[in-house]
């Protein structure tokens, strides 16, 4: 058990290291008129692996239970591999070595008293709560739907896989037109509310239709939320592409950190109150974008 914990541990470093280059290196690579649709199909690609994973997992489980294991690590092997041979360094020399110097001169402590600059901080902010919410959401889900409507397993993968499908179509073929029609900041504020709204909704509902439309809404505002927070940030960064993504890494940890333990604690009292947790989760994030007076970002 020490070496799954241990093993574990190791995975969460290395996805933490590469989530904040990838979003960095899109931020290199796209002007601020293309970055919307960048990020729209990174998130959709991330979505996309999560439908894909657990069920690939399982039929691969049934050769062994090691099996899954070395299966991933050899696709990671695989990406780390091609990355080296298919992407180019975005910058050039000058622009590396002053990025550079100024990232001798950083540490986590003064990059973190550094977010609480008010051009990034409520942004952060709103990552965490929206990390927090959706993160106390999705852990009870399964417990939730059998404890109360006694789906079985495979009604409640067969809701995720469609919510999920449904959100990774969404980011692809509508993100874009969408900030591009409402701003980050507006798309932010009405998916908060429209999260907050279906939060409570799911604990009134029966059927299980009524069960799988309201996830597949909810899931949809959670994955137009994520690229627009990011989008946003990215365009405000400028030279701090790194710094920014990093951040985003570490508030959204937080949040799925604090948002199950709260979740468990929660159901144990009432099976509804996580789900009312999350949605007024989703009320503060949207007081916060009340107070939130944007800055023009800088253009990249």
């Amino acid at each position: 058990m020490s070496v799954l914990y241990i093993s574990r541990f190791l995975g969460g470093i290395s996805a933490a290291f590469i989530m904040p280059g990838v979003t960095a290196y899109v931020a290199d690579i796209t002007t601020v008129q293309e970055r919307p649709k960048a990020m729209g199909c990174i998130s959709a690609a991330i979505s996309t692996g999560f439908i894909i994973g657990p069920g690939v997992g399982g039929f691969i489980a049934e050769y062994g239970l090691r099996m899954p294991f070395l299966f991933a690590a050899a696709i990671a092997f695989l990406a780390g591999i091609s990355s080296v041979f298919i992407l180019k360094e975005p910058l050039t020399k000058n622009q590396l070595a002053e990025i550079s110097a100024n990232t001798k001169q950083t540490n986590f402590i003064s990059d973190l008293k550094k977010s609480l600059n008010p051009l990034y901080f409520i942004p952060f902010i709103i990552i965490f709560v929206l990390s927090f919410g959706l993160s106390a959401y999705e852990t009870v889900f399964s417990l939730f739907s059998d404890h109360k409507f006694g789906f079985t397993p495979k009604n409640i993968a067969t809701i995720i896989t469609i919510s999920s499908i449904f959100g990774v179509v969404a980011q692809v073929f509508m993100f874009e037109k969408t900030v591009n029609k409402l701003g980050e900041k507006k798309l932010i504020q009405c998916f908060l509310n429209i999260g907050g709204v279906l939060a409570v909704a799911s604990t009134m509902i029966s059927s299980f239709l009524a069960v799988l439309a309201v996830t597949c809404f909810l899931f949809l505002a959670f994955d137009l939320l994520r690229p627009a927070l990011t989008t946003f940030l990215s365009k405000t960064a400028g030279k701090e592409q790194g710094f920014v993504a990093g951040m985003n890494s570490t508030y959204t940890s937080l949040g799925t950190i604090g948002g199950p333990a709260m979740s468990g604690i929660l159901f144990d009292v009432n099976i509804h109150y996580p789900y009312l947790f999350s949605a007024v989760i989703m009320v503060i994030g949207f007081g916060i974008t009340v107070i939130w007076k944007e800055k023009n970002p800088q253009r990249a």
